[in-house]
C-alpha cells in the first residue's frame, strides 16, 4: 500500500515555537516507546506518572529532571510539568479536561488539543460524534436500566463509557441475567453505561491515522487484529481490501481528524462485516496497540509520528518496508513476579522476531507484558496466522 496522505486546511496561522521538550501524561508501555523514538527526532521526554515502577521510567537516568510523579489528573502537578516543556501531550485518556482547561486558557499547549479530546473520552458521546458526522456506527444508547431497551435485540454490546481498556468494560450480552450482571456491576449508575448494537462482523480492522499541525493526514497500512473476549491477541499487516471497504477507510479516517482539528495520531478501529461494508468501532486518541508493528515494519512508527505531528516536524513516510508483519501481544497468563527471560529468548531466536518488554514487575491474567513482532518474507494471510500461533505457542506452553 502506497503511503496515503492529503493537505487539509492549516491548523493554525501563528509562528510555532521551536520544540525541544515534550511532556507525556502518563507513564505506561505507550510512553515508553515514546520515549525510544524520541532521541532520533531531537526531542526529550518528561513523564507525569504516579508510580516510579512504571515502564516509561525504566531507562530513565534523571529522575528530577525527567520524570514529574504525581497522578495525570494532579493538575497542579502538571502545571509545574508546563514549566519544563514547550507542549503536553497524552498516553491514554484517563484525563482531567475540566481541571487541564484552565491550564491550556492560562497558554499550556496541549496535543492534542483538549477541544479535540472532548468528544471523544466518553463512549456514549464518542459515539454521537461520529453519528453526527454521518459515519456507519452501530445503534447506541445510553443504558438507564436492566431492561433491555425497546429497539434492541440479543445479542448486544454493553461498554463502559469511560476508563475502559484492554477488553476491561466491554461485555457481550446474549441473555437478560447478562445484562442484569453488567447493570448491577455498575451500581445501577445511568451514567455509566451505554448499549449498542451487536455487529456481525467478519473481522476487526483497525488503521492508524496521523494529522500535523499544517493539516497534513498521513495514514499506515490498515491492520487485521484477532481479538478474542475483546482482548487482542495480534496483529497482521498488510490485508487484501476491496475498494468498497479501503475508500470508505480513507474517507472515514480523514473526515474524523480533520473534523476533530486534532494534532497528532489516532487508532480508529472498524468491523468488515461478510458484505465488505465497514463500520466505526473506536477511535482511541493517542497510540495504539494495533499499531505496535510499525515500529519495525514501517519506515516511520506511529511512535515517532506522534511525536513528529505534535513537535511540528514533517510527518514521516509510513509504507511497509518489509512485505508483511505479524504482531503478538505477550499477555500474562498468572499471577506473578516473573520477567520470563526464557519464553522471550524462545520467541527472539525466531527469524526475523523483535521482542519489546515492558518491564512490568507484577504479571497477571490478561495483563500486556510485551509484544513480538514478526517480519515476513510472504503476504500471504495464512502464513502470517500461523507465526502468530507459533509465537503463541513459546509465550503460553514453551
Amino acid at each position: 500500500m502506497s503511503d496515503f496522505a492529503i493537505a487539509t486546511s492549516a491548523v493554525s496561522a501563528t509562528p510555532q515555537i521551536p520544540i525541544h521538550t515534550i511532556g507525556v501524561l502518563g507513564g505506561g508501555q505507550l510512553a515508553w516507546m515514546l520515549a525510544e523514538a524520541a532521541p532520533s527526532l531531537g526531542l526529550n521526554l518528561i513523564f507525569q506518572t504516579p508510580n516510579a515502577s512504571d515502564s516509561a521510567l525504566q531507562d530513565i537516568t534523571d529522575f528530577k529532571k525527567q520524570v514529574v510523579l504525581a497522578p495525570i489528573t494532579d493538575a497542579a502537578a502538571t502545571a509545574h510539568l508546563a514549566q519544563h516543556c514547550q507542549v503536553i501531550t497524552f498516553e491514554n485518556e484517563f484525563v482531567d479536561l475540566q481541571a487541564l482547561g484552565k491550564l491550556a486558557a492560562e497558554g499550556v499547549c496541549f496535543r492534542p488539543s483538549l477541544e479535540s479530546l472532548a468528544p471523544l473520552l466518553d463512549k456514549y458521546e464518542q459515539r454521537t460524534f461520529l453519528a453526527s458526522l454521518g459515519l456507519p456506527v452501530p445503534q447506541f444508547a445510553p443504558l438507564e436500566s436492566s431492561k433491555l431497551p425497546p429497539q434492541f435485540d440479543f445479542p448486544i454490546v454493553v461498554k463502559a463509557r469511560r476508563h475502559g481498556y484492554d477488553g476491561q468494560g466491554t461485555f457481550i450480552c446474549q441473555t437478560l441475567d447478562d445484562l442484569e450482571q453488567c447493570w448491577q456491576s455498575a451500581e445501577q449508575d445511568p451514567s455509566v453505561l451505554m448499549v449498542e448494537a451487536y455487529v456481525p462482523f467478519e473481522r476487526e480492522l483497525a488503521v492508524m491515522a496521523a494529522r500535523s499541525i499544517t493539516g497534513e493526514i498521513s495514514l499506515f497500512p490498515i491492520i487485521e487484529t484477532y481479538q478474542p473476549d475483546q482482548v487482542c491477541h495480534w496483529a497482521i499487516a498488510p490485508i487484501q481490501l476491496p475498494p468498497t471497504s479501503q475508500k470508505p477507510i480513507d474517507h472515514i479516517a480523514a473526515q474524523i481528524l480533520d473534523r476533530l482539528d486534532i494534532v497528532g495520531i489516532v487508532g480508529i478501529e472498524l468491523f468488515q462485516t461478510a458484505d465488505d461494508q465497514v463500520w466505526v468501532n473506536e477511535i482511541a486518541p493517542r497510540t495504539h496497540n494495533s499499531g505496535h508493528l510499525t515500529i519495525e515494519a514501517c519506515a516511520t512508527s506511529q511512535f515517532e509520528q506522534h511525536l513528529r505531528a505534535i513537535s511540528g516536524q514533517p510527518l514521516g513516510p509510513t509504507h511497509l518496508t518489509s512485505p508483511a508483519a505479524v504482531m503478538v501481544n505477550l499477555l500474562g497468563f498468572e499471577t506473578a513476579s516473573d520477567n520470563y527471560l526464557h519464553k522471550r529468548q524462545a520467541i527472539a531466536a525466531l527469524p526475523q522476531t523483535y521482542v519489546h518488554w515492558y518491564g512490568k514487575a507484577e504479571a497477571r491474567p490478561g495483563r500486556k507484558l510485551g509484544h513480538a513482532t514478526m517480519l515476513l518474507s510472504s503476504d500471504d494471510l495464512t502464513v502470517a496466522v500461523d507465526m502468530a500461533h507459533k509465537i503463541e505457542a513459546l509465550w503460553y506452553k514453551g
